[in-house]
């Protein structure tokens, strides 16, 4: 059964190189899950940038965060992420490397992203990527493409946003029409307390219908929490906990497609605090 889900998989990938005009944007099956804290104050992280770079404004310290998910439970289909954020007094700066699949089809991306506060009310960023697969035998296409955000939080407790990932486009062949999907979407965090975090999304990617992802989160105490929500595109749950310690913490998450099955995840993140200078 397995080998059969790993040909269907690799001709899924092939066929869609193949005949769609627009390659889809590989993006972590939970990703609602790992990006929730975009629109938000108390619970932004390094992994907040995935969903809107502009997010990266409300980073105070240097992180570092590593995400893994084995999708659908297969070893082709393994995903990572990798994140550094960097603030700094002329606004915060950070790196991105993605990679999925496996020596037979892969697609990896390596983006930089920058992002400042605009007065006390307004977040923006910008980030620009270099994308790129490979199939053995095959010519490995790539480009580069930029995506834009802004966050404004409107008050203590309620955020939004907007963001735009390859707006115009950025062929991945000289001689073909293919190229990367445009992903637009909106926003919208409400932090009823610092503990309690609602968030709502919606995203409209190129020939494809709007998906709504609906996530929540609940802090039970200063080192665990919890996330839950849906991706209503797919009908697809996700789920996960964490817990942080110190400078450190570690989450898992769990999202189940209703066709492909269950996606586990795995994110570790570091924080390096500065050091206090205490006034003589």
């Amino acid at each position: 059964m397995a080998d059969v889900r790993k040909i269907f998989l690799l001709y899924f990938f092939l066929l869609s190189f193949n005949s769609i005009k627009a390659q889809s944007v590989r993006k972590p099956i939970a990703a609602s899950y790992i990006d929730l804290g975009a629109y938000s104050i108390h619970h932004v992280d390094v992994f907040s940038i995935i969903n809107n770079e502009a997010s990266l404004a409300q980073i105070n310290e240097p992180a570092f965060g590593v995400y893994g998910e084995r999708r659908f439970l297969l070893a082709e289909t393994n995903m990572f992420s990798s994140i550094v954020a960097l603030p700094t007094s002329e606004g915060n700066f950070a790196f991105q490397a993605d990679y999925f699949g496996f020596k037979n089809y892969n697609e990896s991306q390596l983006g930089i992203a920058y992002a400042r506060n605009v007065g006390s009310k307004l977040d923006l960023g910008i980030k620009f990527n270099y994308y790129s697969f490979r199939i053995p035998g095959y010519e490995s296409p790539s480009t580069v493409n930029f995506e834009i955000g802004a966050i404004v939080h409107v008050n203590e407790k309620l955020n939004a946003g907007i963001h735009f990932y390859n707006p115009v486009g950025g062929k991945l062949s000289k001689t073909e029409n293919e190229k990367l999907a445009s992903v637009y979407s909106l926003g919208l965090g409400y932090e009823a307390s610092n503990n309690f975090l609602i968030s709502a999304e919606l995203v409209k990617q190129e020939d494809l219908p709007v998906n709504v992802n609906v996530a929540v989160q609940y802090d039970f105490a200063k080192k665990f929490f919890a996330r839950f929500g849906v991706a209503t595109q797919n009908e697809t749950p996700f789920a996960g906990a964490g817990i942080s310690w110190k400078n450190f913490r570690v989450d898992v998450s769990a999202s189940f497609h209703p066709q492909l099955g269950l996606t586990p995840g795995l994110i570790f993140i570091m924080n390096f605090k500065e050091k206090q200078i205490e006034n003589n």
